[in-house]
């Protein structure tokens, strides 16, 4: 991959270090700010969304939620009876979310903290990452899809922030500053473009979008990959 392992390095510099307080709080029920009621909202919509796109019962699946971050998603999973492999690169992260797993779910939950397409992690029936992809770059999608899809049965649900005039302004001004002083920086694409990246790539299977959720500042893509079988 072009520029995966040190993006991803930054990432898990941002929210095992800078970010952690924050999403802690963002993903709890605490008051926030309106600005990020409404990423929380969003996130929520956009949650919702992702599940609607896997059977409602989950006994006997194995799911794996890449980029879990404090839970929520791989919480609601298990509450379908799935049994769920949550990684996240930040190992803060993965504690906050081990901490508040509810006890009695329906299915497991087994907390790693690493590289969310660790070979380690094994097979899986079908595979979601929310926001955990929109720091990357077309090939970077496109080999990571390529390198995860052979062990993924079903459905790769995953989001992206969207090329919108806004975002792209938002891009445009947020490279000017120095590396040292950004927040790993979104990467807005066109489901077009990720698919072109895939044909380039050699990577076969069907890419399609499911719906866009914009919540004041939030604002990100749903999409679904699955690999096209011999």
């Amino acid at each position: 991959m072009t520029q995966y392992a040190a993006t991803r390095d930054r990432v898990e510099h941002y929210f095992d270090r800078t970010a952690t307080k924050v999403w802690e709080r963002l993903t709890s029920d605490a008051p926030v700010s309106g600005v990020r009621a409404t990423v929380r909202a969003g996130r929520d919509r956009m949650r919702a969304l992702m599940l609607a796109q896997l059977p409602d019962d989950l006994r006997g699946a194995r799911i794996l939620d890449a980029g879990c971050g404090t839970g929520a998603m791989a919480v609601e999973l298990a509450q379908r009876g799935a049994d769920v492999v949550a990684v996240d690169i930040s190992p803060a992260l993965v504690e906050i979310g081990a901490k508040r797993m509810p006890a009695g779910l329906p299915g497991t939950i087994t907390w790693v903290a690493g590289d969310m397409l660790d070979a380690t992690t094994g097979v899986f029936d079908h595979a979601l990452a929310m926001d955990s992809l929109i720091y990357y770059s077309a090939p970077d999608i496109a080999a990571l899809l390529d390198r995860a899809s052979p062990r993924i049965n079903g459905k790769f649900v995953f989001t992206l922030a969207p090329r919108t005039p806004a975002l792209m302004l938002m891009w445009r001004a947020g490279k000017l500053f120095p590396a040292g002083d950004r927040s790993p920086v979104m990467i807005p694409h066109t489901t077009a473009g990720v698919a072109d990246a895939l044909r380039k790539g050699g990577v076969k299977g069907a890419l399609r979008d499911i719906e866009r959720v914009k919540s004041g500042f939030y604002i990100s893509n749903a999409l679904v990959f699955e690999r096209a079988r011999k």
